[in-house]
């Protein structure tokens, strides 16, 4: 084991995954390579001190100031706002995430979800616990109108996943001229938006928090559904206003929601969404699988061959700067 290591997998584990299984994925896909774990604070900062590579959930400042030859440092979240980005580039330090490792899991969900809603089983869930033994009408999947927004790696999945159920898909993304899986494709313009929420049988929230999407699903996106749709969100909370929400399951202004997040997150005790029967949560982890570091591990191993290949730290899969 040579003095300077390659690769260093900082402590922190994600999902309930310790940072351990990143660091043996690494080691199987980089048997050439010098891969360390560092399993406290201390050897945190005297593992990065010469280390060109380093991955893992985070890096803040302080350790940042240790990293003195840092080329690399790979995120373990798709999300990345937790960053200190600006001396990363100030550094010249390339970052990448792990943007893509969920959709498999997440979509996985929201079909769950899906059918949850149109067999109702929930309803069926609730007359099991109160041993009644009652019919209920449930409904298809079938020749509904499923749109999906944003088209990214978690909209694709969930496209790829409805192939075979015999729905009408749209899908909505920023720039609908370069087409996509769905049988429509639209922009976020409010009348081509309205037009396709009008015929949305199933709205599926999978857009990236911005400024264009922040309370894109308010009050007068609740007031176009039908009645009878249900909105599933696995995005980001604040994509779907909450109050509005409340309010068009209270006044029966779409049939139910299925929430992976929550506008505020975690959702307080005393909301009313808690309570409502049409409405299924979960907190946050619909993207959590046993697959995420070994997925992660494929992404940072492919970029470090083509390092080695180039020579530089550039044109990587999922970087960032």
């Amino acid at each position: 084991m040579s003095e300077t290591p390659d690769v260093v997998v900082l402590r922190r584990g994600t999902h309930g995954l310790p940072a351990s299984e990143y660091a043996d994925e690494l080691r199987e896909r980089l048997p050439d390579l010098d891969v360390r774990l560092a399993r406290t604070p201390r050897e945190e900062r005297e593992l990065v001190r010469h280390a060109p590579v380093v991955t893992g959930v985070e890096i803040d400042e302080e350790l940042l100031a240790e990293a003195e030859e840092l080329e690399l440092f790979a995120c373990a979240y798709a999300g990345y706002g937790h960053l200190p980005m600006d001396e990363l580039e100030a550094r010249g330090v390339t970052v990448t995430n792990a943007a893509g490792i969920h959709a498999p899991g997440i979509a996985d969900q929201v079909l769950g979800n899906l059918l949850v809603f149109a067999r109702r089983l929930h309803e069926g869930w609730r007359r099991k616990e109160r041993h009644e033994w009652r019919h209920f009408q449930a409904f298809e999947l079938t020749d509904s109108t499923v749109t999906v927004v944003g088209l990214g790696a978690i909209g694709q999945e969930v496209i790829q996943r409805l192939q075979g159920f015999e729905v009408h898909t749209v899908g909505v993304r920023y720039t609908p001229e370069k087409g996509g899986p769905t049988d429509e494709v639209i922009g976020f313009e409010a009348d081509a938006l309205h037009d396709a929420l009008a015929r949305t049988d199933y709205l599926v929230v999978a857009c990236p928090l911005s400024a264009t999407t922040r309370g894109l699903i308010g009050e007068a996106e609740f007031a176009t559904l039908p009645p009878h749709a249900v909105l599933v969100n696995v995005a980001r909370g604040p994509v779907v206003d909450t109050d509005a929400l409340l309010a068009a399951i209270q006044g029966q202004h779409i049939r139910g929601a299925a929430l992976d997040v929550a506008d505020p997150e975690p959702l307080p005790p005393e909301h009313p969404l808690w309570n409502m029967q049409n409405v299924l949560l979960t907190p946050h982890n619909a993207g959590h699988t046993p697959k995420h570091w070994p997925r992660l591990a494929d992404i940072l191993a492919r970029n470090l061959e083509r390092v080695e290949e180039t020579g530089e730290y550039t044109n990587l899969e999922n970087q960032i700067i």
